[in-house]
């Protein structure tokens, strides 16, 4: 089942990267939780909900990403979510593809959700207009991770997300943006961005 993306989980990952271009940036995606997986309702996408950005730079700090695995799980039980994939945007601008940490850590979420996915931030094709969509998505089969085909469209609404994209840079709402790291620097940050999430709710 291939998952898709609404507008806010496609914002924050871009305002991520938008907030540190100098840097490595990952994060992880979040669904709602399905009622109960019958065999049958097979077709249906996995629609990822929201992102919650993890770290800016050094992303193989496994105590840290413990620590935050295991809090945004507890958040995800209490909001009815589940941890559906994970996404990195790397460091140079030609790099589009998964690094070792990112295979390892969409491993992880794997084990828990079948249906999880990997996506890489396309950083050339990032613009500030957002005019196509910057990420290439991994799913898993055959015991390894595949680009899927970029012709399949993962948005729940590309127009929206777009539009909306683009007026969130314009503002520059990514310097407001509290990823992982800014939370374990001081704990009032709260990562899962309540203000972005209101202008997103906004300008929809």
């Amino acid at each position: 089942m291939p998952i898709k993306l609404t507008t806010q989980a496609y914002c924050k990952m871009l305002l991520h990267a938008a907030k540190y271009p100098q840097s490595a940036v990952n994060g992880l995606l979040v669904a709602e939780k399905q009622k109960d997986k019958k065999k049958e309702g097979h077709g249906v996408p996995v629609l990822c909900v929201d992102c919650v950005p993890l770290f800016h730079g050094s992303l193989a700090l496994a105590p840290m990403l413990e620590v935050a695995l295991s809090l945004i799980d507890t958040w995800c039980k209490e909001n009815k979510y589940v941890i559906a994939g994970y996404y990195q945007a790397n460091e140079r601008i030609k790099d589009v593809r998964p690094s070792q940490v990112a295979e390892k850590v969409a491993m992880r979420i794997l084990e828990n959700f079948s249906d999880a996915a990997m996506i890489i931030v396309d950083n050339s094709r990032f613009t500030m207009g957002c005019s196509a969509p910057a990420l290439s998505i991994y799913d898993h089969s055959e015991n390894k991770w595949k680009c899927r085909d970029p012709s399949i469209d993962p948005f729940e609404d590309w127009p929206e997300a777009q539009k909306i994209t683009a007026a969130l840079l314009e503002n520059r709402s990514y310097e407001n943006l509290i990823d992982f790291d800014n939370h374990l620097d001081d704990l009032r940050n709260d990562w899962t961005n309540p203000e972005i999430n209101k202008s997103v709710l906004h300008l929809c």
